[in-house]
């Protein structure tokens, strides 16, 4: 799994005047190759430096930072606008291009949202795959970077970064986790080292060690089974929920849950039903919906439904387009197959449905992984599991499926364990 880079941001010296400031930036912005610029002085370029007044107040705070980055900044010398981020995610402020106001003032009323709108929100960024940066902002005029990202998620009037966020929500425990909170790491001492923020979109497996991140990291919005809370500084992340959303509160448990088979069918109207067509819309339901998911069930609902449960190679009543406990759980966490483009040929239980290698890794947990190790026991290839195959990829299912492609004949790379299309059709033959 890759970790994702984040700038480092290494201050040069400490005089905090403005010449001296304005001619560090100068020396940390080489004129662009387009412009003439020599290549290797980009190449060489391995971290930007923050502004000397910025980075002082910085080691006081992060509230002493947000508010010197507007009130004392010290001016440029050319009297040009100061081109440095007052933080590492970028200025807080208004949102670009669209003619919103500024940051609410203190005491506002925070704009109500649904877990589901954020969550919405958040996936249309992945589906967008929105490129990393810390200065660009998207069409919606929220800033490229990860604080940007649950800025736009929350609907937030503004762009806010780490050290504020959290002035919009309330800090819960880890265990009361529910879709469209966050984690949080703020690093006050210095914001440029790890500080970053995830959307927690679901726990992934039943022991909620992973769970469903949708975060803005380089290259772009990604959406993946992440460990709690985070590949590092875990420790230090901090839960908090959105002031402004609407239903949940510390305790009431995680909406990843099932609400109950009586909630769908022929004649429910509520919002769970809103719910499930908007997750099966972002699998790939689309089409089955001619005016949008709502919350009175229909047809549309019960096909879409049907065709998210055979593309998990269900059939009979597993696949009668009534959402159980498993088909829940698949669609609030991410994992199964989606729903395949009209037309689109292949079997679940052939070589063609091998749904690719990213599925096979650590940190992953999804119904590919699972079936595998049922394939595996059955072919007698399950020594190595000490309890059973389940959703979470671990060094069992690797080593099983080592020792069934050394029986094929394989060596060196081709018996790596982790399988691959050959692999999967010789499993499944």
């Amino acid at each position: 799994m890759t970790v994702p880079v984040f700038e480092e941001y290494e201050p040069a010296i400490d005089c905090p005047c403005a010449g001296c400031a304005l001619r560090r930036r100068t020396a940390v912005r080489p004129l662009p190759v387009r412009r003439g610029g020599h290549p290797a002085a980009h190449g060489a370029r391995r971290a930007l430096v923050l502004a000397t007044a910025a980075g002082v107040v910085l080691s006081c705070g992060a509230a002493g930072a947000a508010a010197a980055g507007h009130a004392h900044r010290a001016p440029r010398a050319d009297g040009g606008a100061d081109p440095e981020p007052a933080t590492p995610q970028g200025e807080r402020g208004p949102l670009r291009g669209t003619g919103a106001s500024g940051p609410p003032s203190a005491g506002s009323t925070v704009r109500t949202t649904t877990r589901a709108e954020i969550l919405a929100r958040a996936q249309r960024w992945v589906t967008a795959k929105v490129p990393y940066s810390m200065e660009k902002y998207w069409s919606d005029g929220y800033r490229q970077d990860c604080s940007g990202f649950v800025s736009m998620a929350w609907n937030l009037g503004n762009n806010e970064w780490t050290g504020s966020l959290a002035g919009y929500a309330t800090r819960i425990a880890r265990s009361d986790l529910q879709p469209g909170d966050i984690l949080l790491f703020h690093n006050p001492a210095d914001p440029s080292k790890g500080s970053h923020v995830t959307i927690f979109g679901g726990w992934s497996d039943s022991a909620r060690t992973h769970y469903l991140a949708y975060e803005q990291a380089r290259p772009q919005t990604r959406k993946q089974s992440t460990p709690m809370a985070y590949w590092n500084n875990s420790s230090r992340y901090v839960a908090y929920r959105y002031k402004g959303v609407a239903g949940g509160s510390p305790g009431s448990g995680s909406s990843t849950g099932f609400p109950g088979a009586g909630r769908f069918g022929p004649g429910a109207d509520n919002a769970h039903v809103t719910r499930l067509g908007e997750m099966l819309v972002q699998r790939g339901g689309r089409r089955f919906y001619t005016t949008g998911p709502g919350p009175v069930w229909s047809a549309a609902d019960q096909r879409a439904t049907q065709a998210f449960q055979r593309a998990q190679g269900w059939q009979g009543k597993e696949a009668d387009g009534l959402p159980g406990p498993h088909t829940w759980r698949l669609l609030t966490t991410g994992g199964g197959r989606d729903i395949p483009a009209t037309g689109a040929g292949g079997s679940p239980n052939t070589a063609a449905a091998f749904p690719g290698r990213g599925y096979f890794k650590p940190g992953q947990s999804n119904s590919h992984v699972e079936r595998l190790g049922r394939q595996l026991v059955k072919k007698g290839y399950g020594k190595h599991y000490v309890s059973g195959p389940d959703p979470r990829w671990t060094e069992a299912d690797r080593r099983n499926v080592e020792a069934f492609q050394r029986a094929q004949g394989w060596r060196g790379g081709a018996a790596d364990g982790y399988p691959g299309p050959e692999t999967w059709r010789r499993l499944f033959a």
